[in-house]
């Protein structure tokens, strides 16, 4: 197992399998990357099946036990059964989509190997979630959180960005998941910095606070150093609640163990970064295992150390560490 400077081991990988959704969320920031999607058609610049697990492959030889795919909206990859199919077996698999096309396929993936599922939904009501997503297609999503549960993704877990558009359908969200066996909520907290919205953000401490009143159990995890509270039952009975929350968080960065890989095939060691992307070469797998190397060995929290704090107390880029490791 590969292990940073700062001691963090990369337990798990994030691969983007295209930068192409059917959704057109206001508050997407594509994998750190910005927007660059284009033509919804399969671009020539994605990588290909083979290229997707041969990765992997060198991944697991580092005794990664974890992948997570992601895009863009990675269904809309035709041989994302395949792909999952030919993941190492000593890898855990699961999928973060918006749901629009898990009706019909996610019993294959389940058959292909898939065992988790996060389905990114904002909203209850369809306007609400019109006017986030900038797509109708919400009956569509519920159609595909019972479609991943009757397949056996259970729980399926709500991914919900927290901003002041979505700041104020929290509680709703909360007693859904509460109420609905199988569900579980992860509250997202808004990332500024990639999205150039500032004026969108919200105390995600609020949050906190507001659900620690209402919790039944509290437990603090290791990854991340995530806080999940479950409301109205025990972590036995469900209504469990999480929340993901970096922004300005150098404990969160601390306890950061995984990699990303672009859909480009640049493998990015932090999501905030895009100074450290690693070009993987034509993907043979001398060129990946040497650029996987790489990429962990310069791997830096991006708060406390890429971002430190100045005599006023505001973050600022360390020019120390930037002359020294991005200038080289």
């Amino acid at each position: 197992m590969l292990t940073d400077e700062f001691g963090r081991e990369v337990t798990g990988v994030r691969v983007s399998l295209t930068d192409r959704c059917n959704f057109d969320c206001v508050y997407c920031h594509n994998e750190g990357l910005g927007d660059t999607r284009g033509p919804m058609d399969p671009q020539d610049d994605e990588m290909s099946t083979d290229d997707v697990v041969r990765f992997l492959e060198v991944a697991a030889e580092f005794d990664v036990d974890a992948v997570k795919f992601t895009g863009g909206e990675p269904m809309l990859r035709d041989d994302l059964e395949e792909i999952i199919a030919r993941t190492p077996d000593a890898m855990e698999v699961s999928l973060t989509t918006n749901g629009t096309f898990l009706p019909g396929r996610a019993e294959g993936l389940v058959d292909a190997g898939l065992e988790r599922v996060n389905v990114s939904q904002d909203a209850l009501d369809p306007a609400d979630f019109a006017e986030i997503t900038k797509s109708g297609a919400y009956e569509k999503v519920i159609e595909g959180v019972d479609a991943a549960l009757e397949a056996g993704l259970d729980p399926v877990k709500l991914n919900m960005v927290v901003f002041e558009h979505t700041a104020g359908y929290v509680p709703k969200m909360v007693d859904h998941v509460a109420e609905n066996d199988g569900l579980q909520l992860q509250l997202i907290e808004y990332m500024p910095e990639l999205t150039g919205k500032p004026e969108w953000n919200v105390n995600i401490q609020r949050v906190h606070d507001w659900l620690a009143e209402q919790a039944t159990e509290i437990e603090h995890r290791e990854m991340h150093d995530r806080k999940r509270y479950w409301i109205g039952g025990t972590a036995d009975e469900g209504g469990m609640v999480e929340i993901v929350d970096p922004v300005e968080n150098p404990t969160f960065c601390a306890n950061c163990h995984r990699v990303r890989v672009t859909h480009e095939g640049y493998l990015k060691g932090c999501l905030n970064r895009n100074d450290d992307l690693k070009p993987m070469g034509e993907m043979t797998k001398p060129e990946i295992r040497e650029a996987f190397r790489d990429v962990v060995a310069n791997r830096v929290p991006y708060y406390g150390e890429y971002m430190v704090r100045n005599d006023e107390g505001e973050w600022e880029v360390n020019d120390e560490y930037i002359e020294e490791y991005v200038g080289a």
